[in-house]
């Protein structure tokens, strides 16, 4: 399943490369794609276990980037 999220309050370019990279390591992630520009975070993970991978990549975001939320 991939699905887009909006990214509020993403800092730069910088901070959106270092969230894709780990993004992208967690388990059960296929694919990410962060854009800084467009400020959106596109997430590849089979269907399966999608919301459980979204959960992940929400506490990683909150975790590395406080200031930043991931709208639903």
């Amino acid at each position: 399943m991939r699905k887009s999220f909006k990214l509020d309050e993403i800092d730069c370019a910088n901070c959106a490369l270092k969230l894709e990279d780990a993004i992208r390591k967690l388990d059960g992630v296929d694919d990410a794609k962060v854009n800084f520009m467009t400020q959106k975070l596109t997430l590849v993970a089979a269907d399966d276990c999608f919301d459980s991978v979204l959960d992940d990549v929400l506490a990683l975001v909150a975790k590395m980037e406080p200031d930043c939320e991931v709208v639903r």
